[in-house]
């Protein structure tokens, strides 16, 4: 039975099941391994972890422990509750199927110059803002017509480019982030800069130590999280970078509770752009596939920046991110009442737990359908879960 248990509940001879966190916050090659002795409880606890999940099947139990199942339960209702409370703001200005047009070209753009400006780092040279600022621009624009056509484009990601196009899904978060939270456009500009450039020091880093597939060694693992001090002086020596960029690029790994790097800052010691920086980091990390990694669909994510957030995370912050996504985000495969499976096209008008949605696929007689759009805010029919487009050999964004 999976259970979640504090890290200092653990003892050796335990199989653990699940760090619950991020990959490159810990140095360990896998997620789940049996704990063989003190030592390793030690790593573990310094990592900042404070909790995780066992299997009470392959080691020693915790009696009174919560199950995994019991435990995600209760934060699935509250996620429910809070996403019931949000207020439905208006259309947006542009159709999601006519941005999706533009969008796809504002992407490739800005993929294209974050490569070549990554690129000129490799090669020491200096970050131009002449060139970042368009692009910044171009995706500002395409956000403020309609944001889920460029936010569910950049879950798209092909795992070898991962470093250049995490940093156009940070920006764009970032950018739509700022606007929910109601900042001026020329910050939230500002705050576009530091997403595109937060992971810019990664290219300091030798690519035999950022492209491992394997465990990092401790002082892999140190290089490793050098990169965001790096950023931050490279940006601090370069001509025009707003503060705003500076402090997310320097603070994205920072951490609520004071266990993120690189200067261990504590709840507000880090710049409100940098405690929301690190939630959109976490967030699209988790959902990219990667060498090492496979992505999890966006509900799971969401879950997880949740429960995350009673230690990482400003819990505000998460709360505003989590409406500002939904918690079936456009592009989501879901599994309908009625045995359909629909793909998320629209958010609910009403509510975002009932948002548009196109089916794809009869579950109960096994073949696809063709594809018929039902607002779910008529109740005729209701979402019962989210589903791994991979298992059902479906591209969700194929029907956008």
């Amino acid at each position: 039975m999976i259970k979640r248990i504090r890290s200092d509940q653990l003892l050796p001879g335990m199989f653990i099941h699940d760090l619950n966190c991020g990959w490159m916050d810990h140095p360990f090659a896998f997620n789940s391994f049996k704990v063989k002795d003190a030592k390793t409880i030690e790593q573990i606890i310094a990592t900042g972890i404070r909790e995780l999940y066992i299997d009470s099947e392959k080691g020693l139990d915790v009696a009174d422990a919560q199950t995994h199942d019991e435990y995600h339960a209760e934060i699935h209702e509250k996620i429910t509750s809070l996403i019931e409370k949000h207020e439905i703001k208006s259309p947006p200005p542009v159709p999601l199927r006519e941005e999706v047009i533009q969008a796809k070209i504002v992407h490739t753009q800005a993929h294209n110059v974050v490569h070549h400006l990554m690129s000129d780092i490799r090669m020491g040279k200096q970050i131009e803002l002449a060139k970042v600022s368009p692009v910044v621009e171009n995706i500002t624009d395409s956000i403020f017509r309609n944001q889920d056509a460029f936010v569910s484009l950049s879950r798209i990601k092909n795992k070898d480019e991962y470093t250049f196009q995490h940093s156009v899904s940070v920006c764009a978060l970032l950018v739509a982030f700022s606007r929910a939270m109601n900042f001026e456009k020329e910050v939230i500009m500002e705050a576009g800069i530091g997403g595109l450039l937060h992971d810019i020091g990664k290219m300091k880093i030798p690519d035999h130590i950022l492209n491992k597939p394997a465990a990092l060694t401790d002082d892999e693992f140190a290089i490793m999280r050098s990169h965001a001090a790096s950023g931050r002086e490279l940006l601090e020596h370069t001509p025009g970078i707003p503060e705003v960029a500076i402090l997310i690029t320097g603070q994205h790994h920072e951490r609520y509770d004071g266990t993120g790097y690189p200067n261990k800052l504590h709840s507000n010691e880090i710049s409100q752009f940098g405690q929301m920086a690190s939630i959109v980091d976490v967030y699209d990390a988790l959902t990219s596939n990667r060498i090492y990694h496979k992505g999890m669909e966006p509900t799971a994510a969401l879950k997880k920046l949740f429960e995350w957030s009673k230690f990482h995370f400003n819990a505000e912050l998460v709360e505003r991110f989590i409406c500002l996504i939904g918690i079936y985000p456009v592009g989501t495969l879901v599994k309908l009442e009625s045995n359909m499976l629909a793909v998320v096209i629209s958010p609910g008008h009403e509510s975002l737990l009932r948002p548009t949605v196109r089916t794809v696929f009869d579950i109960t007689h096994d073949h696809p359908v063709p594809p018929q759009d039902i607002d779910l805010a008529t109740k005729i029919d209701s979402i019962v879960q989210y589903e791994s487009p991979i298992q059902w050999a479906i591209d969700p964004f194929k029907y956008l």
